[in-house]
């Protein structure tokens, strides 16, 4: 006989689909919330970015013509829509119009190595790619028809300005979000209908979302955070307001901009949200709830702040969030926040190695269940029979085996203790070694390889490379050779070059024994000397900010651990040190030491010259005679 607690279970897990079942079923698919947001408010604004504008009535219509374009072309249930574009009112249109088709889309980030974006089309067979004209020479080597947005909207204006008719289950695909794998290459985790609404109807009612707010979005287009950023709004006929790529390059920028739209609602992920809530904010923030999430919290918001921080905690395979809790401020609470409680119609259980739940206080892995489970790995069913397993405490349903340690507290809040493989988490990407060490494996030059997460002296955590090579190899044509195949934030900022690799009992590669790096073992490029003083010093203030043994003319600060948040503390340190203030965006154009000490010394040379003129204009005017006036009468 099923526990009570289990059958209070069981009817979470089928509320989702119980209420598909309703009279309003139309209401519970994402597409056709914001088709009734748009019907109640067709004026309203719909979409935000430096692009342009769209009302709902616009966006809505739109995705209607696009969408009957798609069912011409033979789209439908079950198929996949890649949408290989930028963050703009267009994305928006086209993922709204996948799902109005009956289909489900993929979205992808234009940022990431075109063999990666190429790889997923491919493996999770989509019927057709979306992009624009910018990118379309990029996306025409898919191995499926290119739909170029921009150019073809002519005709796909004429189409008919009503939603297809299209019978949709609950059960059907919505949207594939790709993850890092640990066999190598990627893998589609496959998020249905139900698992979305699920999503929304609970974010909405935690978060009392209306039509009045202003929500941001801001998240990478590839990171299923950008799902979650998407629809609930969407659906309640808020403004949604999509951030452009210069917004993310420092907190105070972020901050500024959340600001100046009057945003109400946000995520951000951790790494930035950790710094945009030690800091004080304008009484003019409207903001009311900051989100935060995909990586460890570390630190809580200082007392005094306008909105309510929310810690949330989800794997991709479990439709973005499965935990949530708000962060009270620091007085009076210690330790790393915890990740919360499961949200609406989700379960938590934390189990021993038998799968047995362990008592509250005893560390444990987490699986997941409930209606936010995805059904799996697109074309992968080991892999998903692997991952999701049979649920033994609510029978015929599923849990989603995490590989994350946690900790349930008597209240119920969870602690993260970590992973129980070797899975890591940079800057909210969650990332498998094994990747990695596949394309290091694929160079020529390199025999074996290994890939582990390192902290420097301020807990950032960098990708360390460990190379067994046979043949010549430099630091900078191994990175250019990954930057081909992989993300940049998959790219290891340091290369150590071994013998061999050190291996436990059993042949496994002992990550333990692997060597920290330093300027003996580390792989470089040819040696270069700096050039000047400015280089020297400027080399020196770089290794110490990156933790990293050494630091040539050369490097670039991107490849070797830098990123645009380390990039505004670079930036404070040079004019602490040179007394010169030079642009964020000078870092981006112009990476490494040598080009950002010769813009140091561009500016040096020119507050001389400019110091040399005020004296020659001082000394001209006090050499001049002082006239005299005639005395008064």
């Amino acid at each position: 006989m099923p526990s009570k607690e289990q059958d209070t279970v069981s009817r979470n897990i089928n509320e989702i689909h119980a209420m598909f079942d309703a009279e309003l079923a139309d209401d519970m698919f994402a597409h056709r919330m914001v088709s009734a947001a748009a019907s109640k408010r067709p004026d309203a604004l719909a979409i935000v970015s430096a692009q342009g504008r769209l009302s709902y009535r616009e966006l809505d219509a739109r995705a209607n013509k696009l969408a009957q374009h798609f069912r011409a072309m033979g789209i439908g249930s079950e198929e996949v829509v890649a949408l290989w574009m930028t963050r703009s009112p267009w994305l928006m249109v086209a993922a709204l119009a996948a799902l109005k088709a009956g289909a489900a889309y993929l979205p992808m980030d234009p940022a990431n190595p075109r063999h990666r974006l190429l790889f997923m089309v491919s493996d999770c067979g989509a019927k057709i790619v979306v992009t624009e004209s910018a990118l379309a020479e990029c996306a025409g080597h898919a191995c499926c028809p290119v739909l170029s947005l921009d150019r073809a909207w002519r005709e796909i204006e004429t189409r008919e300005a009503q939603a297809p008719q299209v019978e949709l289950r609950p059960d059907a695909l919505a949207y594939v979000i790709y993850t890092s794998g640990s066999t190598g290459v990627p893998k589609g985790v496959e998020i249905t209908h139900a698992n979305l609404a699920n999503l929304i109807l609970w974010h909405n009612r935690v978060f009392q979302v209306t039509n009045a707010d202003h929500a941001s979005h801001l998240a990478g287009l590839g990171f299923d955070a950008s799902v979650w950023e998407t629809w609930p709004y969407l659906a309640s006929g808020a403004s949604l307001h999509l951030a452009d790529s210069e917004t993310l390059t420092s907190p105070e920028r972020l901050r500024c901009w959340l600001v100046e739209n009057g945003i109400t609602i946000g995520f951000v992920p951790t790494p930035l949200a950790e710094r945009i809530i030690d800091t004080p904010w304008p009484e003019a923030t409207k903001l009311r709830v900051l989100l935060t999430g995909g990586d460890t919290l570390h630190t809580r918001p200082i007392a005094g702040l306008p909105f309510t921080l929310v810690n949330n905690y989800g794997p991709t395979e479990c439709t973005v969030v499965a935990t949530w809790t708000a962060v009270p401020s620091r007085p009076g609470h210690a330790g790393l926040p915890p990740i919360g409680a499961p949200i609406d119609n989700a379960q938590v259980y934390i189990v021993d190695e038998n799968l047995q739940p362990v008592p509250d206080g005893v560390a444990g892995e987490m699986f997941v269940g409930g209606a936010n489970v995805g059904r799996g790995y697109r074309n992968h069913p080991e892999l998903t029979a692997e991952r999701f397993v049979a649920n033994p405490f609510v029978p015929g349903t599923k849990l989603y085996r995490t590989g994350d340690l946690g900790r349930r507290f008597p209240d119920g809040q969870i602690a993260f203790l970590g992973r129980v493989d070797n899975q890591i988490k940079i800057r909210g990407y969650r990332i498998e070694p094994g990747e990695i060490a596949a394309a290091m494996n694929a160079h020529p030059s390199v025999s074996a390889s290994a890939v582990m997460a390192r902290a420097d002296g301020a807990d950032e955590k960098h990708l360390v490379g460990y190379v067994v090579g046979n043949g010549d190899l430099t630091r900078g044509e191994l990175q250019g050779f990954l930057l081909d195949r992989l993300p940049d934030y998959m790219v290891p900022s340091v290369f150590v070059v071994l013998d061999s690799l050190p291996l436990t009992a059993n042949g496994k590669v002992d990550y333990s024994a692997l060597p920290l790096p330093t300027s003996e073992n580390m792989l470089r490029d040819e040696p270069a000397a700096a050039s000047s003083a400015t280089e020297a010093s400027l080399a020196r203030i770089v290794s110490g900010l990156l933790h990293v043994p050494e630091v040539a003319p050369d490097d670039d600060f991107f490849l070797i651990g830098g990123h645009s948040l380390l990039g505004t503390q670079l930036i404070v340190r040079i004019h602490e040190a040179f007394g010169v203030e030079v642009p964020l965006r000078t870092l981006f154009e112009r990476p490494t030491v040598r080009g950002l000490a010769a813009v140091i010394e561009e500016l040096l040379i020119a507050e001389a010259k400019a110091q040399m003129t005020l004296a020659a204009t001082v000394e001209t005017i006090l050499a001049e005679p002082v006239p005299s006036f005639p005395q008064a009468a």
